[in-house]
C-alpha cells in the first residue's frame, strides 16, 4: 500500500490524470495480494477513501453527440461498502450507477454515456458513498476502470510501385490498419481481393507489424492469413491474440500508434491491358463494450494502377510484280513495325510459300529463319522499331497463287496478330494448247 499526491499537485510522483476532492490530495492505491486482496485487473487497484472520504475523478475532453463506454470494478474493504459513479459537465455531473459490494469478491460493472450538445469536457468521478466500520480512510476499491468511444478501425492502403505498369509486373498491396478509438477493437479481421486481370503470387501474404506478428516479418499463409481460391479473396488474422483461424485484439493508437501492417503481391496479367486495376480493403471487428457485441466494418481508400495496352503489330507485305511467268522469280518484302504502346518481345513472322512457289532464299536467313515453316524469329522490337525482310521464290505451276504472312508477338494486344497477303497471277511459259492440252496441267489465270 503507498499514497501518492494526486496530479494537481503537480510532484514527480504524482499519479497522472487523476484528482481526488480529499483536501490533502492523496491517493491510496494497494498493491495485488496486499492483506490477501487480489487486484480485480494487473497488479494494483486504489481505495477511494485514502484518509478522508473521497471522490476520484479525472476530466476529459469529449465532443458531443459521442457514446462513451465506461467499465470498473468495485469491491468492500471490511464488508459491504458503496460507491456511486459520477459523469457530466465538471460542475454538476449525474448519478449514472450506484454499486454496493462485500470484500469477498469483486463487482463488475459497465455502461454507456452519450455526451450532450456544447458539453466539450466531462467528468468521470468516482464518489465514496459509504463505507463499513465508519472509518473515513477506510473502504471501497477500485479497480479495472475504463472508459472512452468505441473502436475505430482506420484502413489506409497503397499499391507499390506507383504510375503506369505493364503486363507481367509485380504489384504490393500494403494494408495498416490503426485503431484510432478510444477501446480496444476485438475480432479483427481483414480481406481484400486479388482483383480481376490479376493473379496471387504465392506464398507472399505477410504481416509486417503489429500486435502478434512475433518480430517476424515473413508470415505466409496458414499462420495468420491465408487465400481463399473459390472467391479470389487474401484474409488476414489480425491483433493481440489472434489464430490461424480468429482474429484478435488491435488496442488504440495511444498503446499502439502505427497499428499494423500486411502485404500481399499480384501478377498483372494480359486481361489487364489497357486497363485500370482498382483494389479496395475491408475490415470486420467488434465492440465489446456494451450489453451486446456490436459488429463493425471498415473499407480502406482505393488504389487505382493503370496497365499499359499491350504492343501492337503492323504487317505490309508486297511483291516485286503480281503477275508472273512460271519458272519466274518473284520476290516478297514485308515490314513488321510495332506501333506501340508497349516494347514487343518474341516478335515471329510467319509465311509459309503455298503449292506454285518454290524457295530460292530468304533475307535475313542466318538465326532467324526456319525454311521448314517459313518463320523468322525477330526477337525483340521497340516502339516504332520495323524489322524488314525479304523472300525470293519460283513459280512452279499456274492459276491464282495466294500468299498470306502474319505477325506476332509475346505481348499481342487483344485486337489478335497482324497480317497482310499478296496474290500472284501466275502464267504458263508457252500459250495452252486447245482443250486443255499438255497433259492438262494449264490452268486459267485469275
Amino acid at each position: 500500500m503507498s499514497f501518492f499526491p494526486d496530479a494537481s499537485q503537480n510532484q514527480p510522483n504524482s499519479v497522472p490524470g487523476w484528482r481526488t476532492t480529499a483536501t490533502d490530495h492523496v491517493i491510496e492505491i494497494w498493491h495485488d495480494g496486499f492483506n490477501e486482496v487480489p487486484a480485480a485487473d494487473g497488479k494494483q487497484f486504489a481505495e477511494l477513501n485514502a484518509n478522508q472520504v473521497s471522490t476520484l475523478y479525472q476530466d476529459l475532453p469529449t465532443t458531443p453527440g459521442t457514446t462513451l463506454y465506461w467499465r470498473l470494478s468495485h469491491r468492500g474493504r471490511n464488508g459491504p461498502d458503496t460507491m456511486a459513479l459520477d459523469i457530466g459537465h465538471p460542475e454538476d455531473p449525474v448519478q449514472q450507477a450506484q454499486m454496493t459490494d462485500d470484500n469477498d469478491a469483486w463487482g463488475h460493472y459497465s455502461g454507456q454515456y452519450t455526451v450532450p450538445a456544447g458539453q466539450t469536457t466531462t467528468r468521470f468521478a468516482f464518489r465514496s458513498v459509504s463505507a463499513t466500520g465508519g472509518n473515513q480512510g477506510i473502504g471501497n476499491f477500485l479497480d479495472g476502470i475504463m472508459f472512452g468511444t468505441a473502436p475505430c478501425v482506420v484502413l489506409t492502403k497503397i499499391a507499390v510501385p506507383g504510375g503506369e505498369l505493364e503486363v507481367g509486373d509485380t504489384i504490393t498491396y500494403r494494408v495498416t490498419a490503426r485503431n484510432e478509438g478510444g477501446s480496444p477493437a476485438a475480432n479483427l479481421v481483414l480481406t481484400d481481393s486479388v482483383p480481376p486481370g490479376t493473379s496471387y503470387v504465392p506464398g507472399s501474404l505477410r504481416v509486417i507489424d503489429g500486435p502478434n506478428d512475433g518480430g517476424k516479418t515473413d508470415q505466409a499463409s496458414g499462420d495468420q492469413a491465408y487465400v481463399d481460391e473459390a472467391t479470389g479473396r487474401v484474409a488476414f488474422q489480425l491483433g493481440a491474440g489472434a489464430t490461424d483461424s480468429a482474429g484478435g485484439t488491435l488496442p488504440s493508437t495511444l498503446e499502439a500508434p502505427e497499428g499494423t501492417t500486411v502485404e500481399f503481391r499480384v501478377r498483372v496479367e494480359r486481361a489487364a491491358a489497357g486497363h485500370t486495376i482498382e483494389n479496395q480493403a475491408t475490415a470486420t471487428y467488434d465492440n465489446t463494450l456494451g450489453d451486446e457485441v456490436e459488429h463493425l466494418t471498415s473499407t480502406s481508400n482505393a488504389t487505382a494502377t493503370q496497365i499499359a495496352p499491350l504492343a501492337e503489330l503492323k504487317l505490309v507485305k508486297a511483291a516485286d510484280r503480281v503477275k508472273a511467268t512460271v519458272g519466274e522469280v518473284v520476290t516478297f518484302h514485308m515490314a513488321v513495325t510495332n506501333t506501340g504502346p508497349s516494347d514487343a518481345t518474341g516478335v515471329t513472322v510467319t509465311d509459309p510459300l503455298p503449292d506454285g512457289l518454290a524457295l530460292i532464299s530468304a533475307t535475313p536467313s542466318v538465326g532467324g529463319y526456319d525454311a521448314a515453316d517459313g518463320t523468322w524469329n525477330v526477337g525483340a522490337l521497340g516502339v516504332g522499331e520495323t524489322a524488314t525482310l525479304m523472300v525470293s521464290a519460283k513459280v512452279t505451276e499456274p492459276g491464282a497463287i495466294r500468299n498470306t504472312a502474319t505477325a506476332t508477338a509475346n505481348e499481342n494486344s487483344p485486337t489478335g496478330e497482324a497480317a497482310d497477303e499478296v496474290t500472284i497471277c501466275a502464267v504458263p511459259a508457252a500459250p495452252c494448247p486447245p482443250s486443255g492440252g499438255n497433259g492438262g496441267h494449264c490452268r486459267p489465270c485469275c
